[in-house]
């Protein structure tokens, strides 16, 4: 099954997925990442307050598999993070796209404007480029 790219959000090419709304980014792993992963079994949360660069370490999800590096997909402060996950991190298998990780404070406009559109993503998955 092909996994789920979402229009209207923009992606990194680790698989992360952000929403932006103002100057707040909503970020979490991407219905690829996901799949790829296997089932979660634990997601750590960064800490409020932390500032991060695209790019850069965020947190760790970690599978019956693998465990993973989510790394930030823009250059901010992180402002929120989703207790939920923390507590039941299988939610980011079911919802990738609604179980966010955490919410960062842009403070680069520029790493925003070079994540991926919905259409890159695809390419990028598709061909192999993942």
């Amino acid at each position: 099954m092909a996994a789920d790219v979402r229009p209207g959000l923009r992606y990194h090419p680790q698989h992360q997925w952000a929403q932006r709304n103002g100057d707040q980014v909503t970020v979490g792993i991407t219905d690829f990442a996901q799949e790829q992963l296997g089932e979660v079994v634990w997601a750590g949360l960064p800490k409020v307050g932390d500032r991060v660069e695209v790019g850069s370490y965020l947190t760790e999800v970690e599978s019956v598999k693998t465990s993973a590096e989510v790394t930030a997909p823009v250059t901010g402060r992180v402002v929120a993070v989703n207790s939920e996950i923390e507590e039941n991190p299988g939610l980011l298998n079911g919802d990738a796209y609604g179980a966010w990780i955490a919410v960062i404070e842009l403070t680069d406009v520029d790493t925003w404007d070079a994540l991926l559109d919905a259409g890159a993503y695809r390419d990028l998955i598709d061909g192999g480029g993942a």
